[in-house]
Parts: C-alpha cells; structure tokens; sequence
C-alpha cells in the first residue's frame, strides 16, 4: 500500500472547508478524477454514508462503493472500494488565519490483472500530483 499526501492553506474556517469537502455537489468540482453519483444519494456526506459513485479509469468505466467513516470536526475520512481499494482522509485545521488542509490517499492493489492496472493508474496520477490540484481546487473555493 501507497500512501500520498498533499496540504494547503486555505482562507476560510475549518467549517466552511468541511462544508466543501461533505457536498455531494461541490466533491465533484474539487476531486482529483472526475466521477458521477449512481442512484439517489445527494446533498451532503454524513458519517455512516455509503454512496456508489462511477468514472472512467484506464479506459473503462468503473465503480467504487464509498463508506464514509468520519465527517465532522473539520474531517472527513472514507473508503472507496472498487478495481482498487483507497483509503481517503481529509483535515481541516483552525489557523490564525483560515485552516491548513491536510489530505492522504493510500491505495491498496485490486484483484486479478485489471485490479493491478488500475492500481497502476491511480498511482501514475496520485504521483502527477493529483492529491495536490484537488487542495489546491479546494482552496479556491473556499476562498470565495
């Protein structure tokens, strides 16, 4: 298992940032590979959530059971667990002037060939510095 991390600065209260990082709607603007919501599951991400979401990766389009663990208290941590399994961590933490953002994804390998190319693929763009465009994104709309 890998494990990347990215942190920013961010002009805007730990709430706000959560606010950000637990709406459905605003993930979709700030994650780091585009993804749709399967079925009803919108608006806001709670602790004990379970949501499908689907995207394309390598090719072919694929989808992730997510189960959010923790969303509250300027944290929001949770599972994807697809052709690869990722476990995902975001923190938003008071500064004296907005918060620092700290986020963490580790990848666990899939099964059989496509689960190890998938793999492969999501650590060529973690590596690329996608962990760091979707602070970066995030950022950006809190600032706002």
């Amino acid at each position: 298992m890998r494990t990347w991390t990215a942190t920013t600065h961010v002009d805007a209260d730990p709430e706000v940032v959560l606010d950000l990082l637990t709406d459905t709607d605003a993930c979709r603007r700030w994650a780091p590979v585009p993804f749709d919501l399967e079925g009803p599951a919108k608006g806001r991400l709670i602790a004990g959530s379970e949501v499908r979401v689907s995207g394309n990766l390598v090719g072919r389009r694929v989808g992730f059971d997510v189960r959010v663990y923790e969303a509250g208290d300027g944290r929001l941590a949770l599972t994807a667990d697809g052709p690869v399994a990722m476990d995902v961590a975001y923190e938003a933490r008071r500064t004296a002037s907005g918060s620092e953002v700290c986020a963490s994804i580790s990848v666990r390998s899939g099964r059989g060939l496509f689960g190890r190319v998938a793999e492969q693929a999501t650590a060529a763009l973690l590596t690329a510095g996608a962990l760091g465009v979707a602070v970066d994104r995030i950022a950006a709309s809190a600032a706002v």
